[in-house]
């Protein structure tokens, strides 16, 4: 069969990538500063030529935003994306996060700036008649006035248990007993705290004073009106073409004082809470004319009734952050032709509260075009995926980020149909200088393993050298000494994410989000169960209440479907509590034999109250539920079937994803571990034969599968940090291989001596002279180039005899730090990025002496230590070995 009819029946995933016309999935970040028109003109050409083909557009901050010399500046960028095909993106304010409006809503009227509801009270003991006590917050009062005083809203005494000072369930309405800032009450006999709440304009986050409020439509419509159509007015025909969307960074609720304190929620004391009229309102309609008794419990601890308050109250507050903040923003930009993009804070689980969050992850990014997230500051480190790692903020919740934050947007993507599978990391940001090209590569498999297939790399910054502005800067100003390898890096993010968009992700498990538990009482985070999951090689999808309640997903057959996906199981993680409706739903669907797994135990009770032990009873007697240990996860679903894939042996630091394209599934498998090497047998429900496809390389090689019947096995062989496709189906058929070069018995070090040579990036490819080296070693040492950042150029000779083989014949470079590239007989053998630093130099060697050059390039951390870069564990310069030839 001739190539072209073999590349028409293959899928067009596929062949786009072996053709090179991949779409692009690359959105960075570029931020303005105001500087002169050739340097736009110059970053605009190097974003180009590193294989982007978008970028998003950021203040950072621009000295005029919304201003002349600002539409000047986005005029050449939008000049330049056309001349160039690019897309461009906008960042919706004048800073981040996303809320400030451009600054106004500093003059806005009272209603349309923030609103808290704080809380103070006071003790009383009894009986004791004629009493009367100060309520209202006064100047000269500096302890009511605290956080600013405000409004007062209600009095509600609740007595106390004598013995233990804990709150009790006997409540009173104190509010006709006020009369001019003072509370006129006979105390009866007890012990007494009056609670007072207040509505008020400050408090919460300083640095957010000025920001709008999300849960009032007309304070959103504030930052629409002053960004958004000032857009429109001037780029209206470019909407839908050149010009692609809006990006909202990091908006939220900012209620905290501790600004990223990410465990705000109600229950944290003298945190004032997000409020407006409709939240007042949509209270009392929940919970009765007696709803304000319950408001002290949205900060004090009283059992149950505490939980029902804060259940209610984050229902709320979460619900109407969706509706009149994203959603809005959301629908505007539709109506628009344009797309609307962009992510909250995730970070340590804040995703689900109050504070820099916005109360629950998929509702706040309901409105959006793609699900989003962001990894930045040491987040995510290799090796540290259960043990904490120190960062800016203290210790990361390392089982969060590695396991859940990923999982949690492209579950969003995949059941939300307007998303069409499409997930958005920003990536790379605020690691410092220390991160080069090959943890970036580690960052984008870590997130393309979990179905993230959009970036935006953090950052392109057109300031003057050095930007002390969260670094990395891809190409700052032309001083970063990888920037001319970036393409290498993009070109293969761009095939991979094109192989996994589009097509039906297929996983065995369904995981329920915690927030509403976490809302109603004690409750396990969700990421505890996935991890046991895909530690297991398990693959699943976070699915939250509402897609579970709102008719998204379906239950019959004994599977779960939610939009495309469909799930053996569906695995609860403990909950002391339930919404009502939720609880009922689950009974249904366990009763027609859909598979519940509940770690721990089942719920007790209804998040709202009330008596639900007859469905809990009914839920408890179905034969499809069944609790388990939470370390007993894996093992059980494998050993009831609901799996996909098998492993020879335990490999925790082994990750896979499955996505199905019509004619062709494509299984990514990645090696997570940085010094672990995997070596195992898989096995796939796939028969015919299997394709090993390596993406940066753009070539493909047969797997060498058995087939047993029902599927095939192969083995699978990944050094530290090696990621592989594996290609099966009717396509895949079609596809040319060649055989994997491995190298075979034992190899052959080459000693030198190693002529070194030095240049920075600017002064690349001209190198200096510096000594002859016997031994390599870490050129990074104290005593020998501690501070240089830039390129190492090794050279030797090496002789291969009148006998030697024609063939293949591998070049494995041992350590390097990091970018390698490999120059045999003046010609380019190949660019490495990251591990295995391994390459086949067979058709560029020739019988006698052959002259080998090994250019290493390290990351400017040497030459330009920054804070960011102070938590990271640093590598050594240069190239350590051993340089090796195997013939394979």
């Amino acid at each position: 069969m001739k190539l072209f009819e073999r590349m028409c029946e293959m899928s067009n995933r596929l062949r786009d990538v072996l053709e090179g016309k991949e779409a692009n999935y690359i959105l960075p970040f570029f931020w303005q500063h105001g500087v002169e028109e050739p340097v736009l003109r110059e970053e605009m050409a190097r974003i180009d030529e590193a294989g982007i083909g978008a970028v998003t557009v950021e203040a950072r901050p621009h000295p005029d935003f919304l201003g002349p010399g600002w539409w000047r500046d986005i005029d050449i960028i939008m000049e330049e994306a056309k001349a160039r095909g690019m897309r461009v993106w906008m960042l919706d304010d004048d800073h981040f996060p996303t809320g400030h409006a451009a600054g106004a809503i500093k003059d806005a009227p009272a209603e349309l700036r923030r609103l808290f509801l704080t809380e103070k009270h006071i003790d009383a003991i009894g009986p004791r008649l004629h009493s009367s006590f100060m309520v209202s917050a006064v100047p000269y009062m500096p302890y009511f006035a605290e956080d600013g005083g405000g409004l007062l809203t209600s009095v509600v005494a609740i007595r106390r248990d004598t013995r233990t000072g804990e709150l009790t369930d006997e409540a009173i309405d104190l509010w006709s007993k006020v009369d001019n800032g003072m509370l006129y009450w006979d105390v009866p006999e007890g012990c007494w705290r009056i609670y007072m709440t207040y509505e008020t304009s400050r408090g919460g986050s300083k640095q957010h004073e000025d920001y709008l409020n999300p849960l009032v439509p007309e304070s959103v419509r504030v930052l629409i009106d002053t960004v958004y159509e000032a857009f429109y007015e001037r780029y209206s025909a470019d909407f839908g073409n050149t010009f692609a969307g809006f990006f909202s960074d990091e908006p939220g609720f900012y209620n905290d004082k501790e600004t990223f304190n990410f465990d705000s929620r109600p229950g944290k004391k003298n945190v004032p809470l997000p409020w407006s009229k409709e939240v007042r309102e949509l209270l009392e309609q929940r919970l009765g004319a007696e709803y304000k008794l319950l408001l002290p419990l949205l900060w004090h601890d009283a059992g149950e009734r505490s939980h029902l308050a804060r259940y209610h109250y984050m229902d709320i507050v979460s619900s109407l952050y969706a509706k009149h903040f994203t959603k809005q923003i959301g629908d505007w930009c539709r109506e628009r032709g344009v797309e609307y993009i962009g992510h909250v804070l995730e970070d340590n689980n804040v995703h689900a509260r109050l504070g820099s969050g916005a109360g629950h992850f998929f509702r706040a990014l309901g409105g959006q075009d793609m699900a989003g997230i962001d990894v930045v500051l040491w987040q995510l480190a290799p090796g540290f995926d259960e043990l904490p790692y120190t960062w800016v903020a203290g210790e990361t919740d390392s089982e969060f980020f590695n396991y859940g934050m990923a999982k949690m947007a492209a579950s969003l993507a995949h059941l939300d149909p307007k998303k069409r599978g499409r997930t958005m990391a920003e990536v790379f940001g605020a690691y410092g200088w220390a991160e080069g090209l090959k943890l970036m590569k580690w960052l984008t498999d870590h997130m393309l393993v979990r179905g993230v297939n959009y970036y935006v790399p953090h950052a392109f910054s057109a300031k003057e050298f050095p930007d002390p502005d969260c670094p990395p800067h891809m190409y700052a100003r032309g001083k970063n000494p990888q920037f001319r390898y970036y393409r290498y890096l993009n070109h293969y993010t761009n095939r991979m994410s094109h192989l996994l968009s589009d097509g039906v992700h297929i996983a065995s498990a369904a995981v329920l989000y915690h927030a509403e538990a976490e809302w109603s009482g004690e409750a396990m985070l969700f990421h505890k169960p996935v991890k046991e999951l895909l530690q297991h090689q398990i693959d699943c999808d976070v699915l939250p209440a509402d897609a579970l309640l709102d008719g998204t997903a379906k239950a019959s057959g004994g599977k779960l479907t939610v939009n495309r996906e469909i799930f053996d199981c569906l695995i609860i993680p403990y909950s002391e509590a339930l919404p009502a409706a939720l609880l009922e739903r689950l009974t249904g669907w366990a009763e027609q034999g859909l598979p519940l797994r509940f770690i721990d135990s089942l719920p007790g009770r209804a998040s709202e109250g009330g008596n639900v032990q007859g469905l809990l009873e009914r839920l408890n007697a179905c034969e499809a539920v069944e609790t388990i240990r939470l370390k007993e996860l894996g093992p059980a679903l494998r050993g009831e079937g609901f799996f996909e894939i098998t492993v020879e042996q335990f490999v925790p630091q082994l990750r896979y994803y499955h996505i199905r394209h019509e004619g062709l599934d494509v299984y990514m498998f990645f090696n997570e571990h940085p010094l672990r090497a995997v070596d195992t047998g898989v096995w796939l429900p796939q028969q015919g034969r299997l394709t090993l496809y390596d993406a940066y390389r753009n070539k493909a090689a047969d797997a060498s599968a058995v087939s047993d019947g029902t599927g095939s096995s192969f083995r699978l062989q990944l050094a530290p940090f090696e990621a592989v496709i594996v290609l099966a189906g009717a396509a895949a058929e079609q596809l040319e291989t060649a055989a994997i070069p491995r190298a075979a018995g034992e190899g052959r070090v080459l000693s030198g001596p190693w002529a070194v040579e030095l240049a920075t990036s600017e002064q690349y490819p001209a190198f200096t002279k510096w000594k002859s080296l016997s031994e390599l070693t870490d050129l990074g040492r104290q005593h020998l180039l501690p501070t240089f950042s830039g390129t190492f150029r090794y050279s030797a000779v090496f002789t291969l005899g009148d006998d030697a083989d024609s063939g293949p014949l591998l070049l494995d470079l041992g350590e390097v730090y990091e970018t390698a590239e490999v120059f045999v007989n003046g010609s380019s053998a190949g660019v490495l990025i990251s591990y295995p630093y391994r390459l086949d130099i067979g058709e560029l060697i020739r019988r006698g002496d052959n002259e080998l050059v090994i250019e290493v390039t390290n990351t400017l951390v040497k030459a330009q230590p920054d804070f960011m870069s102070r938590v990271a564990q640093q590598e050594p310069s240069g190239l350590l070995g051993p340089v090796a030839l195997y013939k394979a």
